[in-house]
């Protein structure tokens, strides 16, 4: 499967819950192991606002593949396997 950055994608948001629920952590906390991901991957602070995790958690909005990277690096993840299915 091959995604450009900027394609939308329709991510599974129910085991993103629970990968997130399973750390014990909230949306802010993932939000900003987001950012710390990044940081330590390119130096630079990358992050999602929590309304769009909130959308992708609670109803699978479709988001661009680089958006999903973003939130797949916080949960140290590869991001094709948070795609739905």
């Amino acid at each position: 499967m091959s995604f450009d950055d900027e394609s939308p994608v329709v991510p599974d948001g129910l085991q993103i819950r629970g990968l997130r629920h399973a750390r014990g952590w909230s949306r802010r906390a993932l939000v900003a192991a987001i950012s710390e991901a990044t940081f330590r991957e390119s130096g630079l602070r990358e992050t999602i606002s929590r309304n769009v995790l909130e959308g992708v958690e609670e109803v699978n909005e479709p988001v661009p593949y680089s958006v999903l990277c973003l939130i797949a690096a916080g949960l140290d993840r590869n991001p094709v396997e948070l795609v739905l299915s």
